[in-house]
């Protein structure tokens, strides 16, 4: 009896070590069966999309500079200048919140002689405030006042649109738009057939919008209290898209 009991436990053990066996083996499907359909390649392209549109708002950088023998002078004068600049700003209605002081310096300026530095001349406060202004054919005005205000540097000008969705969505639409014919083209040079669209994404970490019609620097004394003519051009947005298309 115990003999019996001992053969059918060793059965028992060869067929759990032969189905083991059949488990780990090689498997029988054919090489590369399971790569067809969604897996059989595709074609990658990089699409490149432009919209162009007009600038409707600006930001100019205006200001003050004033020179004096003593500190206590140049800034009272520098600070009586950005004061009359700050009155005629709210007078052609700018809003106080588009308007920013970027930069204020004070220093000193040495006399020279033959022998080198002699002492100091006197000193130089510098203010400078950054202007928004929405109405984009009113900047020459805005220029022309400020100036005869007292504003003595306009530090350029930029232009903008305040909501560039729209030029966005169409520079998008270029830019998938020239990643398909890419592909069609590729496709057609490989013998291929394009399928559907099977990855899209947008190419990060590109240049910001394209301007044109940037303003210049500084302004000369003799066009105080004038209006300058201003051309704001034309504002592009440009977009990639790195798009992969399957092939049948």
């Amino acid at each position: 009896m115990y003999k019996q009991h001992r053969s059918i436990l060793y059965v028992v053990i060869l067929l759990i070590l032969a189905a083991l066996v059949v488990a780990c083996g090689p498997s029988t499907a054919q090489p590369g069966a399971a790569q067809t359909g969604e897996s059989g390649g595709g074609i990658t392209v990089v699409g490149r999309g432009e919209a162009f549109g007009q600038p409707d708002q600006a930001n100019i950088q205006i200001g003050v500079e004033t020179f004096a023998e003593e500190v206590a002078e140049a800034t009272s004068q520098n600070e009586a200048n950005v004061e009359s600049i700050m009155t005629a700003l709210e007078e052609l209605g700018i809003a106080t919140a588009d308007i920013q002081t970027s930069n204020y310096s004070l220093w000193a300026d040495q006399r020279y002689g033959e022998n080198g530095p002699e002492g100091i001349a006197g000193y130089r406060v510098s203010n400078l405030v950054s202007v928004k202004i929405r109405e984009i054919d009113r900047v020459g005005e805005v220029i022309g006042v400020v100036t005869a205000a007292g504003a003595n540097n306009i530090h350029g000008i930029s232009f903008s649109v305040a909501d560039p969705a729209g030029l966005e969505v169409e520079a998008r639409e270029a830019a998938i738009s020239n990643a398909r014919e890419k592909a069609a083209s590729l496709a057609e040079l490989s013998g291929v057939e394009l399928g559907d669209v099977v990855a899209v994404s947008e190419v990060i970490g590109q240049p910001g919008p394209l301007m044109e019609g940037m303003g210049g620097r500084g302004m000369a004394q003799d066009t105080v209290g004038v209006s300058p003519s201003i051309s704001p051009g034309e504002l592009g947005y440009s977009v990639q898209v790195q798009v992969t298309f399957a092939i049948r």
